[in-house]
C-alpha cells in the first residue's frame, strides 16, 4: 500500500541586498541537498512556535551571520516539492542588516552583482520570482516541478494600500 500522507513544510528565503548586490548561498556543503549545486537565497524551516519574521532573521543569521531587517515581498507554494511534502514560503528581501559573514554550514556565500543573477545556476522558477521582488507590489505565487523540471506556475500581484 502507497503512503498517500503529505505534510506542508512552513519556511523563509531571504535575498539580502547591499548596493547593486545580492548575497547568494551556493548550495555544496550538505549530504542529500535537494539544492546542491544551485544558488539560492538565505533560509529554511520554522521551529516550534516561531512567526515568519523570527524564522527568516534566525536562518539568516546561522546561514550568513548577519543580523537583517526584513521586508516580506511575498508567498509561494511549491506542491510536493521534496519529501513527498508541499512547501509553503514566506519570500522576503532585506537592504538593512549588520555584522559580517561567516563561513557558512550550508554552502559558499557571494556578492552577486543583481545583473548576472539570472546567469547563475538557479531553480527556474527563482529566475522569475526574482525579478517580481524588484516591483512595488505583493505577490503570491505557485510553481508546480516535476522531476526537478518546472511544469507550470500561477501568480497573482497586488499592490500595496497608499
Amino acid at each position: 500500500m502507497t503512503d498517500t500522507k503529505r505534510g506542508t513544510i512552513l519556511a523563509t528565503l531571504c535575498y539580502v541586498q547591499k548596493d547593486d548586490s545580492t548575497l547568494m548561498l551556493l548550495r555544496n556543503k550538505k549530504k542529500n541537498d535537494v539544492h546542491k549545486g544551485k544558488y539560492n537565497g538565505l533560509g529554511g524551516k520554522f521551529e516550534q512556535g516561531e512567526s515568519p519574521e523570527e524564522c527568516v532573521i534566525r536562518e539568516v543569521y546561522e546561514e550568513s551571520g548577519l543580523t537583517i531587517t526584513p521586508e516580506l515581498k511575498g508567498l509561494i507554494s511549491f506542491p510536493l516539492f521534496s519529501h513527498n511534502s508541499d512547501w509553503q514560503v514566506f519570500l522576503y528581501s532585506a537592504h538593512k542588516f549588520t555584522g559580517n559573514l561567516i563561513n557558512s554550514p550550508e554552502g559558499e556565500l557571494h556578492w552577486i552583482k543583481n545583473s548576472e543573477l539570472l546567469n547563475l545556476n538557479l531553480w527556474e522558477g527563482d529566475k522569475l520570482f526574482l525579478s517580481w521582488m524588484l516591483q512595488d507590489k505583493f505577490f503570491s505565487a505557485k510553481f508546480n516541478y516535476n522531476e526537478g523540471k518546472l511544469d507550470s506556475h500561477s501568480v497573482t500581484f497586488y499592490t500595496p494600500p497608499v
